[in-house]
């Protein structure tokens, strides 16, 4: 067995998803939830309101503890709302057992810092990056937590880190495939859901499969275009982590970020959409904070300027549609900050 235990710092679809994951492969793992009703629930082997009608492995407990969860866990797995990360951490800075490794869920750039969440865990727990791991890729966790095969990307530094983690979440349904590109990998699941929230938009202006591939494909040139100016590896982004995770995302009604673009496209307000949208959609909130690093590194993403737009009330959907379209046109490609 990779780990001897495991702590996943959340409950949400997704944390409570990875910690099945773990609870499968034999694993004992410990849930931290906000709530004690919630910490309860998972303690007697059920999340309805975030994993509706799975019975949780017998492995996997809740608590409202955090110290109590990490307490001898030699895998701290995060999976917190991107931008409440560091002030949820924070007080563990230093808490953790002897030698215990971190694995990042969070998909998003800090704002203020324009930090990665693998950096943001790093600082906030006092690790070394070789000590933390991120995980990304196709991974809507009602799919997963309904036993459908998928594969993701476990990136770490350590490459042995990476094999570890990989080995504690595979069943027989759940491939995890191993990356040394920790920087892409997050890069991709960040950006990924602002393409997403603006392909819900189109949806929810009742364009078609052209209007979204051609904001699939140009956002993945987006994405490109920022990873490799900062140093990306080219081939992540046609892997599992960039092309696969964000033609799931984009595609699925599953994603909170398509959710939540499609009912601004519908015509509600930001504040309605955030309602109206099941679970936080981060692309809402990582936008600016992408937009912010892709302007520090003279990067043109005209399509999370768009985003960033709407969502900061500046413009309506149609208006930046609009704008959009009446762009110059050039010549496809991701190279050259004059192509669009």
């Amino acid at each position: 067995m990779p780990f001897e235990r495991a702590a996943v710092i959340g409950s949400g679809a997704w944390g409570t998803t990875f910690a099945c994951l773990l609870g499968e492969v034999g694993i004992p793992t410990t849930v931290w939830a906000r709530r004690e009703e919630v910490a309860r629930e998972i303690t007697f082997g059920t999340n309805e309101r975030y994993v509706p009608g799975r019975r949780l492995p017998e492995a996997v407990t809740g608590t409202t503890d955090m110290a109590a969860a990490v307490d001898g866990a030699g895998l701290v797995v995060v999976a917190v709302p991107s931008q409440s990360a560091r002030g949820v951490l924070t007080p563990l800075a230093g808490g953790l057992a002897d030698g215990a490794d971190a694995v990042s869920l969070m998909k998003g750039v800090e704002l203020g810092t324009g930090l990665r969440m693998s950096q943001v865990l790093g600082e906030a727990l006092a690790l070394p990056e070789q000590r933390v791991a991120v995980v990304s890729g196709p991974n809507l966790a009602d799919e997963i937590a309904a036993g459908q095969p998928t594969a993701t990307v476990v990136a770490a530094r350590d490459q042995e880190l990476a094999a570890r983690v990989a080995a504690a979440c595979a069943t027989s349904t759940f491939r995890p495939y191993t990356n040394a590109d920790v920087l892409g990998v997050e890069l991709c699941g960040a950006v990924k859901n602002v393409i997403a929230l603006a392909v819900g938009c189109a949806v929810g202006c009742g364009f078609g499969d052209n209007s979204k591939a051609t904001i699939i494909t140009r956002g993945l040139v987006e994405i490109t275009r920022l990873g490799l100016a900062l140093g990306a590896s080219p081939e992540t982004f046609a892997g599992l982590a960039g092309m696969g995770d964000l033609v799931a995302t984009c595609s699925s009604p599953l994603s909170r970020n398509q959710t939540f673009g499609r009912h601004l496209g519908e015509g509600m307000s930001v504040e309605e959409a955030a309602a109206a949208s099941r679970g936080v959609a981060e692309g809402a909130r990582s936008a600016r904070a992408v937009l912010d690093l892709a302007t520090a590194h003279g990067i043109e993403m005209p399509i999370t300027a768009g985003v960033v737009a709407v969502v900061e009330g500046a413009a309506s959907v149609d208006e930046i549609t609009d704008a959009l379209l009446s762009r110059p046109r050039k010549t496809e490609g991701v190279h050259g900050a004059t192509l669009d």
